[in-house]
């Protein structure tokens, strides 16, 4: 957590965990960072050249893909910024979430968003 705000980052594991588990993910390394305003703008400029301070951001890497034999999932990582966000960052956590596993904005992302919030 470097976004200077104070997050329960038990629940955000907790958070990520339950939905990788219902996304059918059962292994895998994923990245989680809470950062400022300032840290979320530069790296939504640099990564999509798109000066704005994001709720969210997505990196990427393996999602579902079919991996070889004995290679390690990389999931990518998912960046909140608390700052924009405040105290409900949870949503903003799952979306970036299932952009790691592949979804793009529409109505099947935006229908597993609705699961998540029950």
């Amino acid at each position: 957590n470097r976004s200077g705000v104070t997050v329960n980052e038990q629940e955000a594991v907790r958070v990520a965990l339950r939905v990788l588990e219902e996304e059918g993910i059962a292994d895998g390394e994923l990245g989680l960072a809470f950062v400022d305003g300032e840290e979320a703008r530069a790296l939504k400029l640099e990564h999509l050249g798109i000066d704005e301070t994001p709720d969210v951001l997505s990196f990427p890497i393996d999602g579902r893909e079919e991996l070889p034999a004995g290679v390690p999932r990389q999931l990518g990582d998912v960046v909140v910024c608390p700052e924009v966000v405040g105290e409900d960052w949870r949503e903003p956590l799952v979306h970036g979430l299932l952009h790691l596993l592949g979804y793009d904005h529409g109505e099947e992302m935006q229908a597993r968003e609705e699961a998540f919030r029950a």
